[in-house]
């Protein structure tokens, strides 16, 4: 099992994600702080630590809930299970941005 190939993949998904009051993926803004695979005796855990633009973002639980489910579009490891932990520290900030993303909102 390479782990880092499957980390991948996740990137690739968490790519799909988009806050809906910013046009830029969650993965470019910055809001994914690590991804920790480990195997265990009923499959393969992941855990996404994220946060959000604010404590009190009014798209957080559908956001967390589009992290959770990207497990369910990665081919090849059914018994993959992602679990995001949300966290507020460090606190996001622009600097957390991408240059990609940067780009995208005309900050650059």
């Amino acid at each position: 099992m390479n782990f880092d190939d499957l980390k991948e993949k996740i990137v690739e998904e968490l790519k799909k994600v988009y806050d809906p009051e910013i046009p830029v993926n969650i993965y470019e803004l910055g809001l994914i702080y690590d991804i920790e695979c480990t195997q265990k005796s009923d499959g393969i855990k992941c855990v996404v630590t994220m946060t959000l633009t604010s404590v009190g973002c009014p798209v957080s639980e559908s956001l967390v809930d589009q992290v959770r489910n990207t497990g369910y579009f990665i081919d090849g490891y059914p018994d993959l299970v992602v679990e995001p932990y949300l966290v507020f520290e460090p606190p996001w900030s622009q600097e957390k941005m991408s240059d990609e993303a940067k780009l995208q909102l005309g900050m650059l």
